[in-house]
């Protein structure tokens, strides 16, 4: 939960220690509104897959620098939201450094948590199930989602989403563009999956062989966690 979700949420001042809790929530409401995420395991926890120097530039330097932009874009107080997703739905259409700095964010939080140690989770039987109902054959959905992440030109995603009618489909994006958002030609779900094929992610472990680090990526996800996602409502 975000901070301005907790102010919100109507929970007690009791366990939090206030001595003047009028000034000590004007102090809250006025701090940044979202804080870059712990990693779910350490920056060497996906060796030998992913290494450790490329994961910790990755997570505190990159995906920091989006934190940053994003709470100083916030900061006036002017833009009324529930939550990131909800930002990024409403906002990112009509504001450039909400939909850079804002997708950013997003997109490298769902990252971080559908990945794991390599070679470690199977994929659950029923997200199984429903990715043969939807592309027919299990080995054709992940040539799809590998191909779609090798033919992003320059940076970008490949997605796996749920459509609001609970379809299951593959899409890209450029930049940090992602389905949630109201763009024109983009064709909108809710993100269970995002590969991030900037060069940032990849290039110090597997310089420009994308198809490799793709390999790598794949022995990677917490399968799990997507179909929890695909469950969430």
């Amino acid at each position: 939960m975000d901070k301005r979700s907790f102010l919100k949420s109507g929970l007690s001042l009791a366990g939090l220690s206030l001595i003047n809790p009028v000034q000590s929530l004007q102090k809250l409401a006025a701090e940044a509104p979202f804080e870059l995420p712990k990693l779910p395991y350490a920056y060497d926890g996906l060796e030998p897959a992913m290494d450790a120097r490329t994961m910790e530039i990755h997570h505190s330097r990159h995906h920091a620098a989006y934190v940053e932009k994003l709470n100083a874009e916030l900061a006036p107080g002017k833009i009324a939201f529930k939550n990131l997703e909800d930002l990024l739905r409403n906002h990112a259409h009509n504001n450039k450094t909400i939909r850079n700095q804002g997708g950013g964010h997003f997109n490298h939080s769902l990252l971080w948590r559908t990945l794991t140690k390599p070679d470690s989770v199977k994929m659950p039987e029923d997200l199984s199930m429903e990715i043969i109902t939807h592309f027919g054959d299990m080995e054709d959905f992940l040539l799809t989602l590998r191909q779609t992440a090798l033919d992003r030109f320059g940076s970008g995603w490949a997605w796996l989403c749920k459509a609001d009618d609970g379809r299951l489909f593959i899409t890209s994006t450029p930049n940090q563009d992602n389905p949630l958002m109201k763009i024109e030609g983009l064709v909108q779900g809710k993100p269970l999956l995002g590969i991030d094929v900037w060069e940032h992610a990849y290039y110090l472990k597997f310089q420009d062989k994308r198809a490799e680090y793709l390999d790598a990526f794949f022995r990677c996800i917490n399968w799990n966690e997507v179909n929890r996602l695909r469950l969430e409502k």
